[in-house]
């Protein structure tokens, strides 16, 4: 009688690919990226009192910032312990890729499913909309005074340098440097610019985050700095509110004809321009805060601040204003909880001055300017994840609803 041999194949592994989409998509990694998340915020939290909200989001949040070391941690014989921390952005995007790939392609699809997938899609809805307030909006101030009107915001943060010719008393066709193309101009490293129109190029280099023009005869240099007219610029630690940081930088003018200017001195700090006079024709060069044009007017009728009883601590400010339009205007209010948004814009209720000002003293109103294309993709996104819970709900109810009544007419 013959023996049948039985053949048996090792089970073959799974291949690179597998393994890698495995473990991007499984519940493992979207418990330790919600577990990094919350880690990561309750230490922004507390580290925002001393460092201010700002810079502090720029070291937990932004994507310039692949780790970090939070300022909260152990010490040994007074030294921080190094530990290292990935930066959210990053994680936030782990998690999107989580959610994609398990919580959308991998899950088991089906009627019973569809309360989850709807929750997914909301959450991978919230977090596109954190990348694209992170990346596209922008946010600046407007001051405008009882009975005057304004359609200008300042950037809380990015000093521009701007050439303009003066024509009839009057600057003219504006030129602006971003601050993208300044801000990396360090130590010895420079940049040229030329303008459409504008008779010279502008040489650029020295920029320094926070620093005010300091007189060399009573102020001596401490670290060789560059002398412009008997000035140099001083470099100050940056503020904790980083909006109250002054830019500054060297520049020369280049004439057509190679010819290279003394250097000077621009300077957030600094109330004048420079002149530049080639011929008959004036120029300025200034440096200040990036200004946004709004597609409407402000004008501000009345500002009311009320404070809490025998503190100086605001309960409600509130700004009666009027926006004009294209020769029409409506008049609406903006509050601490209650701001405006249209065109795509938010303004919201920030402060007021002057500080200290008596009753029937003029009064000022600022206002936070926000331009986000995803303001409202966080509501939207709430709003679906909780239909996609309900869903869910309603559907497990009805299955238990069903098996029970099953189990009575089977028991009958």
């Amino acid at each position: 009688m013959d023996k049948k041999t039985k053949t048996t194949h090792a089970p073959t592994g799974k291949s690179l690919f597998r393994k890698v989409y495995d473990f991007l998509s499984g519940f493992h990694l979207a418990t330790v990226t919600l577990l990094l998340l919350l880690l990561l915020t309750w230490l922004a939290t507390l580290e925002q009192i001393d460092h201010g909200l700002y810079p502090t989001l720029n070291k937990y949040f932004s994507w310039k910032s692949w780790y970090l070391i939070p300022d909260m941690v152990p010490e040994i014989n007074g030294k921080k312990l190094p530990i290292f921390l990935p930066g959210g952005y990053y994680v936030c995007a782990l998690l999107l890729v989580n959610m994609i790939l398990g919580g959308i392609i991998r899950i088991r699809k089906g009627p019973k499913q569809i309360g989850n997938l709807i929750s997914h899609f909301g959450i991978i809805f919230m977090l596109l909309g954190g990348g694209v307030a992170h990346h596209f909006s922008e946010r600046g101030n407007m001051a405008v005074s009882e009975g005057e009107t304004s359609n200008v915001a300042e950037d809380y943060h990015e000093y521009v340098v701007e050439v303009s010719e003066v024509k009839d008393g009057e600057r003219e066709e504006f030129h602006v440097v971003r601050g993208e193309y300044l801000t990396d101009l360090k130590g010895g490293k420079s940049r040229i610019f030329d303008f459409e129109g504008i008779p010279f190029s502008l040489e650029i280099s020295g920029y320094l985050v926070n620093s005010v023009p300091s007189n060399q005869l009573e102020r001596p240099r401490q670290k060789n700095e560059l002398v412009a007219d008997g000035y140099y610029l001083e470099e100050m630690p940056g503020e904790v509110e980083t909006e109250r940081n002054f830019g500054g930088c060297y520049a020369r003018v280049i004439f057509e004809g190679g010819e290279k200017s003394d250097p000077f001195i621009m300077a957030g700090a600094s109330y004048y321009p420079f002149t530049v006079r080639d011929g008959d024709r004036v120029f300025t060069i200034d440096m200040r805060k990036r200004l946004w044009v709004m597609p409407f007017e402000v004008k501000l009728d009345t500002f009311t601040a009320d404070f809490h009883p025998g503190t100086s601590m605001p309960a409600k400010f509130v700004s009666d204003i009027r926006r004009l339009e294209n020769g029409q205007e409506s008049k609406l209010t903006i509050s601490m909880n209650e701001p405006m948004r249209y065109e795509g814009l938010t303004f919201f209720q920030a402060s007021y001055g002057p500080q200290g000002a008596k009753p029937g003293d003029p009064m000022y109103s600022v206002f936070e300017v926000v331009k986000n294309p995803a303001d409202k993709w966080p509501e939207y996104s709430l709003y679906v994840v909780a239909f996609g819970m309900l869903v869910t709900f309603l559907t497990k109810l009805g299955g238990h609803l069903g098996a029970s009544s099953r189990k009575r007419k089977n028991a009958e």
